[in-house]
């Protein structure tokens, strides 16, 4: 999905940010191994082989594959697997975003984040390749209203997630590691994913920035101009995987690692362990340029050079709606202009607002 550019630069990109990794290793184990944490080995012990980047078989389109489970159980493994079929591209990679009962109201997140892709550069088609997750009744019924592949997050009705969640709650950390578990679950089954939080608006085809030489790539709270750098600081909000049995072991070891740092959420855990990842597990994690896949924290305020938009550093689903709404608008305005007034320089959107600056 989505043709790779610029081959050359994405292997010397690779080549340098190995090397980096490498060095980074080595002063991690000489300078600091009396405070080094437990190794991802042990992490997932046992666990699906990381050294393979063939592709995971794909499962049938039966229960064969889970004959000892029962009741809701299988329900909810063969929903999941038809609503893969449906939405997976000729490449096998499915898009996805999640959803509780506020962000899927009307004229809230899940309608902007809709809209960003009919307002968007030629990515309308994305919206077909998309499965909604959502996690309550409520937002189940809202995402079907608007949205043919919506799917209940099974574990969601143990919890009431229909409200805004407290940043770093108990219900919050949950939530986040439930959407590890499903994510590699996908893997499992034979399928690519680009999980994108909801509150993020598309405006150019996101997967043009990303290497092919990559095993996941993620955006960039901060981002130090090496892609491959594991000085970056990941924002698991817009992730992509590649199946294999290497990344179904990285996410087994990466669910495994909560454990080893309790009251963390996956995106910090995920900073902890990167550059085991890397070194022990051989994989490759492409870190993505903030001046393309921007956030509220670190936007280069350029619409020339933006891809999506992450509403992050940004606190209360009123804020959000206000500052994604205006940007959305002032995007509209900025498809209306010809090439000569966009090439005279950036493209700025009216800052501040309430998050936004």
């Amino acid at each position: 999905m989505g043709g790779q550019q610029n081959a050359l630069h994405q292997l010397v990109s690779f080549i340098l940010g190995a090397s980096a990794a490498a060095v980074l290793l080595f002063f991690l184990t000489t300078a600091t191994s009396g405070a080094r944490f437990t190794g991802i080995s042990s992490w997932a012990n046992g666990t699906t082989g990381f050294d393979d980047d063939a592709p995971v078989q794909a499962a049938p389109a039966t229960r064969a594959n889970h004959a000892d489970a029962k009741g809701a159980a299988a329900e909810q493994e063969d929903e999941l697997q038809r609503l893969l079929r449906a939405v997976a591209d000729e490449d096998r990679t499915v898009i996805m975003t999640s959803v509780n009962e506020a962000w899927a109201a009307q004229d809230s997140l899940l309608d902007l984040f809709l809209e960003s892709f009919r307002s968007g550069e030629r990515i309308a088609h994305f919206v077909d390749h998309l499965l909604v997750v959502a996690l309550d009744g409520g937002a189940l019924e809202r995402c079907r209203a608007v949205h043919p592949h919506c799917y209940l997050l099974p574990t969601a009705a143990a919890r009431n997630l229909s409200g805004e969640k407290v940043f770093m709650s108990k219900d919050y950390i949950d939530l986040v590691w439930s959407k590890v578990r499903l994510q590699q679950r996908i893997l499992e089954l034979g399928y690519n994913f680009l999980f994108t939080d909801v509150d993020i608006l598309w405006f150019r085809n996101p997967f043009e920035r990303m290497s092919v030489a990559a095993h996941m790539v993620t955006s960039s709270d901060f981002y130090f101009g090496d892609p491959y750098s594991p000085m970056n600081l990941p924002n698991t909000g817009f992730l992509y995987a590649k199946s294999s049995r290497r990344t179904v072991g990285a996410f087994e070891a990466w669910h495994a690692a909560r454990e080893a740092f309790p009251g963390k959420h996956e995106q910090q855990v995920l900073n902890e362990i990167k550059v085991e990842l890397l070194a022990t597990r051989g994989l490759r994690i492409q870190f993505l340029d903030t001046e393309h896949n921007a956030g509220f924290c670190n936007n280069t305020r350029d619409f020339n050079t933006l891809y999506t938009m992450h509403a992050n550093c940004c606190v209360g689903l009123g804020a959000k709606l206000h500052d994604l709404g205006n940007l959305l608008q002032e995007w509209r305005a900025y498809r209306q202009m010809d090439d000569e007034e966009r090439a005279r320089g950036p493209v700025r959107w009216k800052v501040p607002g309430i998050c936004i600056h």
